[in-house]
């Protein structure tokens, strides 16, 4: 037998082998990865829209993408969008994604940003919008500022975290105490988002707009006692201990169901209840610091009348119009 037929023969037997080991996708897992179904961590629907019409980035929907561009999309980007792992997005995972791309209709035109530049924007804030950042770390990009606010970051370590991230961040999140496996974000390429561009990014988050005090607050179960049921409020500094930031003028609230009387409360500087709103005034709060506040209601929490809340603060200082307070999720019944 001559080479051309032998090549001939082997040729469909090549590709026959490996349609077979290409994975089959299914549109219902595709979709269930696309809205972050657990366990799947990405979240692409911030730029390419809630069901691939596209946004920041472009339109997916019933374009016919393949399995196989859709995996060198996610894992090569010829644009600004990061680049995910294999752990992230998975043979498998692209497979199932193109499948869920089919099953949806084309748009009749790409769908708008999330988040667009606001009007002034100062340049750095401009950058980090333009450059993607914003579409998931919203235009007052907190959590990166409260990420830096957790070990008082330097530029070559934010750097690394944006440059390097499926790397960076499990060592971050380690030195932290953070025991969380989730990995949203790839890695940008320094081409697509140059270094200079970078530095006014960080920049304008640390000397413009200022690092995010890590302060969070957990509400517990209510406890029946003899006069009401009793609420548990745990307000902590997760920053790392002697580099952190330090949050001062705190400021703790909580919304009081209609109908509800606070029977007592305890803790540092409780201000008692204005309308429908009990709070406390901490002089301050540094990392590892915790604080146990407590109240106690007349009546038990429910779906329909629970207590939530806020923490601010005076310094360092937040930013009017932009800088969210941290929300305090309602208790649990």
């Amino acid at each position: 037998m001559n080479r051309l037929a032998l090549a001939l023969l082997v040729f469909p037997l090549a590709q026959s082998v490996a349609l077979a080991q290409a994975p089959t996708g299914s549109a219902a897992a595709g979709k269930a990865y696309w809205e972050r179904v657990a366990p799947r961590n990405t979240d692409c629907r911030n730029c390419h829209g809630g069901t691939g019409e596209g946004g920041f980035g472009p339109d997916l929907a019933g374009r016919g993408l393949t399995a196989a561009q859709v995996a060198r999309a996610v894992h090569q980007p010829w644009g600004v969008m990061p680049a995910f792992d294999n752990n992230q997005v998975s043979e498998q995972d692209a497979a199932d994604l193109a499948a869920y791309f089919a099953s949806l209709p084309k748009p009749p035109e790409p769908g708008k940003w999330r988040f667009d530049v606001p009007a002034g924007a100062p340049p750095g804030q401009a950058a980090m919008i333009n450059y993607g950042c914003g579409q998931c770390h919203t235009p007052a990009f907190q959590g990166p500022r409260n990420n830096m606010g957790m070990v008082d970051m330097d530029f070559d370590s934010f750097a690394n975290l944006v440059y390097n991230h499926t790397t960076a961040m499990p060592q971050y999140r380690k030195l932290i105490g953070n025991t969380a496996t989730n990995l949203d974000m790839g890695n940008f390429s320094r081409s697509r988002l140059p270094e200079s561009q970078l530095r006014q990014i960080y920049f304008w988050a640390r000397d413009e707009v200022g690092v995010r005090p890590p302060l969070a607050g957990v509400l517990s179960k209510g406890e029946q006692g003899p006069t009401g049921y009793t609420y548990t409020l745990t307000v902590s500094n997760n920053g790392l201990q002697g580099k952190g930031i330090v949050a001062e003028g705190v400021n703790v609230t909580l919304n009081i169901p209609a109908g509800f009387t606070v029977v007592a409360a305890t803790g540092t500087g409780y201000q008692g209840v204005n309308g429908n709103v009990a709070s406390w005034r901490l002089p301050r709060s540094a990392p590892k610091d915790q604080e146990r506040l407590t109240i106690t209601l007349s009546q038990a929490a429910s779906a329909s009348a629970n207590l939530r809340g806020d923490i601010r603060w005076a310094k360092p200082a937040m930013v009017p119009n932009l800088d969210p307070s941290v929300v305090i999720a309602a208790a649990p019944l």
